[in-house]
């Protein structure tokens, strides 16, 4: 018979708890994603969001593997963007906090190279081309204008979760 003890693995000590500014831009960054993935479904589910028939066709294969491809990203952006909510939760830590910050602090990284890349993106020349109008340069100009706010967050509830855990292990 298998009898489990809690006295022969010692229990963690409890880190401080995330900030109420912390969790506000770990939430934030959650919600800065929203609006460039709903535009991305639209283009994928055939709603006209500035690009015409032809360059939906041949650019970008929608109707095709294009469709997979910009939900995937859409999916696959949000879910990146969920991951701060790991740094501020109470509730659930899959790893252990020497193995999260630095992960956080690549992701940091990662995102403000993103946000460098996509400024570059937006402001192509090929890029601009593909659009039918200045309305609709507009419309996808507020749709990813929050994505660019997501490094700044993502660097400073980084630096909140490594202090938080950075004093515990200093105490």
């Amino acid at each position: 018979m298998w009898v489990m003890t809690t006295a022969t693995a010692p229990l963690p000590a409890a880190s401080a708890p995330a900030p109420v500014w912390a969790r506000r831009a770990a939430h934030a960054i959650a919600l800065c994603a929203v609006p460039s993935g709903l535009w991305r479904i639209a283009m994928a589910s055939g709603v006209h969001v500035g690009y015409s028939d032809r360059v939906l066709r041949d650019v970008f294969d929608i109707p095709g593997w294009g469709i997979a491809y910009v939900i995937g990203l859409s999916v696959l952006t949000e879910l990146a963007a969920l991951f701060p909510l790991l740094l501020v939760s109470d509730r659930w830590r899959p790893l252990h906090p020497r193995v999260l910050a630095p992960l956080a602090w690549t992701g940091s990284g990662v995102l403000v190279l993103v946000a460098l890349w996509q400024l570059v993106v937006a402001f192509t020349v090929e890029s601009q081309t593909y659009m039918s109008s200045g309305t609709a340069q507009t419309v996808w100009g507020f749709a990813f204008a929050p994505l660019f706010a997501i490094p700044a967050l993502m660097t400073a509830v980084t630096w909140s979760y490594a202090k938080r855990h950075r004093a515990r292990g200093q105490a």
